[in-house]
């Protein structure tokens, strides 16, 4: 058990949609302690309750008016702050447990549409490139508008391997987009990928902030480490988020004991509490680090990379992050319904709120995805400023802005986005695998991922597999596309043959915002230089 586990104030607390406490936190004396402004306000409610009984013209459900009520009541408090009928919770909670079949999406019901938060890695989702604020407008030709977050999962989960046709509206495009998903099990991994770049670089993936975040970090960093790596990229881009506690472990584990990580302060004693660092555990303290954040990182992946920002343990890069600092608890309810209710905010060790105003909804929504590579100087002159444990400028207002920027990877074309939406990639090396294996000594791994090549004649059979299948396209866009297939191809290939995590280690050759932050280890060495002169660390890096 963690020095977090042993010794935190308020262990109810979670960021964005995690599960962390069933426990009632108030009772109805609070209520009654109110005073008579919430007396005359229930008994005003209960009026219009009878009146909608007795003399609406058609009978009414009195539990879908119960939750209609209680999911309008949150709405009115925060973006973050919502009620989860029971189904809707079961499900809630398969995410940071199990798997599903489905086609890989975190979403919201925002302003009546269906709102994609994050698609979930190596999801089919993810694969087409579904984009946080990605709206989907209809499925299998059908209204998408005004569902109920129940009717999404029915229509949108299914059997494995069958097929849902999405319309998608993305912000700044003027077409929509047509899609076919193939349905898929989801595996919900916290890690999900880890390897090594080059004979120094690990690299390590990390999706979501669920109970065994930590254990499945601990285990990739030992393993990188045995293979020789003396630095770290951290990607958690589009990582919506999760528990607190596994945040707060993550930093542990690079940070020196008695560091604080995050702090909340709400309106109550317990929703104040203090994380700090402790001396248990294996630390990690004397290899550079960089950490990815994207506009999709949220919450605790905000934490994460605030806390490593703030003591000068690594050098952030990417793009701003989404600005969710609120503090949801988890409060079940007496029908195994539940609500998340927003009783704290969140600051970083030097005090930054990283919440972005939400008094206008729509302007938190398109805000929050703007693909703009950096705020500009007149507007980082207007946000609040704090310093690093070194003494460098960080800025609150809004979101953990990085060290370093730089612009999202190149999308697909329309050609690859039907390739890979019809799996043909897939399909194709699934089909050639077992015909050549001999072909590929399976012990050579890492040769096959540094230095294979699909050959013109595959390549050419696989174009003929293509039109085959009814993809229709010029041969101008082929041979624009080229390189992207050459990779595809490649990381299909190393996926049949041996695993997702080598797919996933092919595939990234061609994400030029990764690529463009390895150029930055000189800075992340310089900065670990700063931290561990300030903690007297001994290092040979």
């Amino acid at each position: 058990m963690s020095f977090f586990q042993k010794h935190r104030k308020l262990t109810g607390l979670a960021l964005g949609a995690v599960v962390v406490s069933s426990a009632l936190w108030f009772s109805w004396g609070r209520v009654r302690a109110a005073g008579e402004t919430y007396y005359a306000q229930l008994e005003l409610f209960s009026y219009v309750v009878n009146l909608v009984k007795n003399y609406y013209v058609e009978e009414v459900d009195p539990k879908k008016l119960m939750e209609g009520a209680i999911s309008g009541m949150l709405e009115t408090l925060d973006p973050h702050s919502s009620y989860l009928p029971k189904q809707r919770y079961t499900r809630f909670s398969e995410d940071f447990r199990g798997n599903y079949s489905g086609i890989g999406i975190e979403f919201e019901i925002r302003d009546k549409w269906i709102t994609v938060i994050s698609p979930i890695e190596g999801s089919p989702s993810y694969r087409l490139g579904l984009r946080p604020g990605d709206r989907i407008t209809k499925i299998d030709g059908k209204t998408a508008f005004d569902l109920t977050t129940e009717d999404v999962f029915n229509r949108l989960r299914g059997a494995d391997g069958s097929k849902v046709h999405l319309t998608l509206e993305r912000i700044g495009q003027d077409e929509d987009i047509e899609v076919d998903i193939f349905r898929e099990k989801i595996p919900l991994y916290s890690v999900p990928y880890h390897f090594m770049v080059n004979p120094e670089t690990g690299y390590i993936r990390m999706v979501r902030f669920a109970g065994t975040t930590s254990d499945e970090l601990e285990k990739a960093i030992v393993d990188l480490e045995g293979r020789g790596m003396k630095q770290l990229v951290l990607d958690i881009r589009s990582n919506g988020g999760g528990l607190l506690n596994q945040a707060a472990d993550v930093v542990e584990k690079f940070v020196p004991a008695g560091e604080k990580i995050v702090y909340t302060r709400g309106r109550t004693r317990d929703s104040n509490s203090d994380y700090y660092s402790s001396g248990e555990g294996t630390k990690h303290l004397n290899f550079p680090m960089i950490v990815l954040v994207d506009h999709g990182s949220a919450s605790a992946s905000e934490i994460t990379s605030g806390a490593l920002q703030d003591l000068d343990r690594a050098l952030v890069v990417g793009l701003p992050t989404f600005g969710k600092g609120l503090v949801q608890n988890q409060v079940r309810l007496p029908d195994s319904s539940a609500i998340l209710l927003t009783v704290a905010r969140y600051y970083t060790p030097s005090g930054r709120l990283i919440q972005r105003d939400y008094t206008d909804r729509q302007a938190y929504l398109r805000a929050a995805y703007d693909d703009s590579v950096a705020p500009s100087d007149t507007a980082l002159a207007k946000r609040p400023k704090f310093k690093t444990t070194s003494g460098r400028t960080v800025y609150g207002g809004g979101g953990i802005t990085p060290d370093k920027f730089d612009t999202y990877p190149a999308r697909y074309s329309r050609l690859m986005t039907a390739m890979v939406s019809q799996r043909l990639f897939f399909e194709y090396a699934s089909k050639w695998v077992p015909k050549h294996l001999e072909a590929i000594d399976k012990t050579r791994q890492e040769q096959f991922v540094s230095t294979y090549k699909p050959s013109p004649e595959m390549v050419a059979e696989f174009q003929q597999f293509a039109t085959a299948k009814k993809v229709a396209f010029t041969p101008e866009e082929w041979q624009s596309d080229l390189p992207s297939i050459n990779n595809y191809l490649k990381a299909e290939l190393a996926g049949v043959v041996w695993d997702r995590n080598s797919f996933y280690r092919v595939v990234i050759e061609r994400d030029t915002q990764f690529q463009k932050a390895l150029t930055y280890f000189p800075e992340a060495r310089a900065l670990l230089q700063k931290f561990t002169a300030h903690y007297s660390i001994k290092t040979d890096k």
